[in-house]
């Protein structure tokens, strides 16, 4: 790893601890779902704190800073319901993204029983959406989109960096896989939930990205499908061709602007189109009901 990387990594590694009078200071008290939407609908454009306040989200794990990862389970009592990872903002500085997902959280609420079981993460970097500038990184200065234990991170990630993005530190993938606890923290709940397909809402490419097995949508809405190949650490390349597992990756077109109500709602329904044509009935049992 090139020395100032190192040296940086080092800084933000040990920036926590502040020492008075010879001894480590504590941690801040981390803070209520409440008081995180306070704050989160500052940052995202059209997200009320109400809004997010009444989702029915609740703190799931912690970040680098030890700010909340929210999440909800939208249950499906029915066997052989399909499931369904929903995530966004993995980057701190695509708001829209998390902005999209919230809108779709309401479209789950109010449809009737579709035998699809949601697991639903408005918002897994928020440290970097909760910046001074809302970074692409978390608080270590790590590409969470770079960091998970795909089967070619240790041999080519590092790699990758220094010679393909020329130590861009936008996309610093890390000192080993998976050392960030937000990119854990995904990966358990991978390993816990069994997804049949993961959706993950990025910006700002204006594309619909696919890695894994399965036929690929054409388009979602407004998004055609151009597929970008996947990267070491990636999500599509550790969850989509490591795990088989499909991951769409929906790359809306600004990082501050989100789509409206209208294009919304045709990405929705594409989507849930293409989940009652493509995913055969979930493997996983029974769904447990967890409604929150």
């Amino acid at each position: 790893m090139p020395q100032p990387m190192m040296a940086t990594h080092a800084r933000r590694w040990f920036a926590g601890l502040l020492f008075s009078t010879g001894a480590v200071a504590m941690p801040s008290p981390p803070p209520s779902v409440d008081a995180f939407c306070d704050t989160l609908a500052t940052r995202v454009n059209g997200l009320s704190a109400q809004t997010c306040r009444n989702a029915g989200l609740h703190i799931a794990g912690r970040s680098v800073d030890n700010r909340p990862l929210l999440q909800r389970d939208f249950s499906e009592t029915r066997r052989g319901a399909r499931r369904i990872l929903l995530i966004g903002a993995i980057h701190g500085d695509e708001p829209a993204a998390s902005k999209l997902v919230f809108d779709w959280m309401r479209r789950i609420d109010a449809q009737t029983q579709r035998g699809v079981h949601w697991r639903v993460a408005p918002c897994v970097n928020p440290d970097g959406i909760m910046a001074p500038k809302p970074t692409r990184t978390n608080a270590h200065g790590v590409d969470l989109n770079r960091n998970f234990p795909s089967a070619d991170w240790s041999s080519q990630a590092l790699r990758y960096w220094a010679t393909r993005t020329r130590s861009d530190p936008r996309r610093y993938p890390g000192v080993g896989p998976a050392s960030e606890p937000e990119t854990r923290w995904l990966v358990a709940q991978i390993q816990e939930f069994k997804p049949d397909a993961i959706v993950s809402v990025h910006a700002p490419y204006g594309v619909l990205d696919y890695d894994g097995p399965r036929e690929p949508p054409r388009r979602l809405g407004f998004l055609h499908l151009q597929q970008l190949g996947f990267y070491p650490g990636s999500l599509g390349g550790y969850a989509g061709h490591n795990l088989r597992l499909p991951v769409l990756t929906l790359e809306l077109p600004e990082a501050n602007r989100p789509p409206s109500d209208i294009q919304s709602a045709q990405l929705w329904k594409d989507l849930l189109s293409w989940v009652d044509r493509h995913l055969p009935p979930s493997s996983a049992g029974l769904a447990v009901t967890n409604g929150r």
